[in-house]
């Protein structure tokens, strides 16, 4: 799935890395332990959080997310999103609960990281 389409089906705000868009991911998951994201197969993959720290993006990069979707409308701080930048990282915020959206992303195609459908 197409970042652009992530993007559409969640009604989501890109906040970086909208020259991204074209990317795509293979599979998507939500979590707000990050020890969650390490431990799944979150290579390539969408990570829907409530979490806003650097601490996401850290852990993003190392498990080698393609998209960060902050979930609630929440809005991350402006060295968050300078990290993410750095990172050549898309983040995105939607007003979906992280149940909501992960649903809704599994609705339209996207498996979750554990390869199910």
């Amino acid at each position: 799935m197409k970042l652009s389409e992530i993007q559409e089906i969640l009604k989501a705000t890109v906040l970086t890395g909208e020259e991204h868009l074209a990317k795509t991911v293979a599979a998507g998951g939500g979590a707000d332990l990050m020890d969650d994201v390490l431990s799944a197969v979150a290579e390539g993959g969408a990570l829907l959080t409530g979490l806003t720290t650097e601490k996401v993006l850290r852990t993003a990069k190392i498990a080698g997310v393609t998209v960060i979707v902050f979930v609630r409308g929440k809005e991350p701080s402006d060295s968050v999103l300078e990290l993410a930048k750095s990172y050549s990282l898309p983040v995105m915020t939607t007003k979906y609960s992280l149940f909501v959206a992960c649903g809704r992303l599994y609705m339209n195609g996207l498996r979750g990281m554990d390869g199910s459908w």
